[in-house]
């Protein structure tokens, strides 16, 4: 196999747990194949980072088209690094830009592209394993196009620490044609992002209004926490997409997380099931979310929570 690329993000100079738990596998499949494991950032030099995590090679794409994020312009300019350094397979998380670059950079590279996988195996080749059906079944596929491109379910792959030394290089892609897009955004104060988050609180239906998410976000505050939502909470509008935990939302394992008012679908478990650690506050004591729990509280999550609280 030739060298495997894998786009990495940093945040304050810090790998994010998604890039790393990607680089940590693309280290363990170069180690398999005889071949290297090269990251790639944007106007960002993570060599010392990717060293942590046994990277052969740290590139920095540094283009002044590249300072305001540019969904085309990236994707080129990926695609021409994973040229020149011969990548046979190019690695994403799939998060929130992993999953709109990586089958922008798959048709540039005219290579086939699997989404959400949650293993990957090299043996002549390389096979995965990815759920379908809404997770009710997991797939067993292998691309067979020359080139391949993979998006990584978050918090799914273990982060493994493998000192190296990386080699630090920059790469000046050929823009030309690049054009830029500037937008306004609202920021979102101070709120921890819980694909990220080491401890999560999350609401469900059973907070019975949005108004009474504001527990959820003392309870937060207390335990310094990322506040989460179920499907239900947010299909109600109670809560943004962004906080959505579960199946078709974000699939975290954070080593607590607090399930408050959430009964405990399916999806909703799928996504959040390899925490560490599961805590839930529940009337029913019927619901699914107990048989997964460490720590169970069968009451109303009005009542508890403030209880919760007082003791912090």
């Amino acid at each position: 196999m030739n060298n495997i690329l894998v786009y990495t993000e940093c945040e304050k100079g810090t790998l994010k747990n998604t890039s790393a738990e990607a680089l940590s596998l693309a280290v363990e499949l170069a180690k398999k194949a005889g071949s290297q494991a090269i990251t790639c950032s944007i106007n960002c030099d993570c060599a010392a980072e990717a060293s942590k995590y046994g990277a052969n090679k740290a590139v920095n794409i540094k283009a002044d088209a590249l300072n305001n994020y540019s969904s085309p312009n990236a994707t080129k300019a990926i695609a021409q690094l994973a040229d020149k350094e011969n990548a046979e397979v190019v690695l994403f998380p799939a998060n929130a830009r992993g999953l709109e670059l990586a089958p922008r950079v798959a048709t540039r590279m005219e290579s086939g592209y699997l989404a959400d996988v949650i293993e990957v195996n090299f043996d002549n080749g390389i096979t995965v394993k990815k759920p379908i059906y809404a997770g009710k079944s997991i797939a067993k596929m292998k691309i067979t196009t020359p080139k391949q491109v993979l998006s990584l379910r978050p918090n799914v792959f273990p982060v493994v620490e493998a000192t190296s030394t990386a080699t630090a290089e920059e790469f000046a892609p050929e823009l030309t044609d690049a054009k830029v897009m500037v937008k306004s955004v609202n920021k979102t104060e101070g709120k921890l992002d819980v694909a990220e988050a080491d401890i999560i609180v999350s609401g469900g239906r059973g907070m019975k209004d949005p108004a009474n998410f504001n527990l959820i976000e003392d309870f937060a505050a207390k335990l310094g926490a990322a506040v989460g939502a179920s499907r239900a909470a947010v299909d109600a509008n109670w809560r943004p997409l962004a906080e959505q935990v579960g199946q078709t939302g974000k699939t975290v394992a954070p080593s607590m997380y607090v399930a408050c008012g959430i009964s405990g679908a399916i999806q909703h478990l799928a996504g959040m099931s390899s925490s560490k650690s599961i805590a839930a506050i529940n009337k029913d004591k019927d619901a699914p979310i107990f048989n997964v729990v460490d720590f169970g509280i069968v009451g109303d999550a009005l009542t508890v929570i403030p209880k919760v609280i007082a003791k912090l």
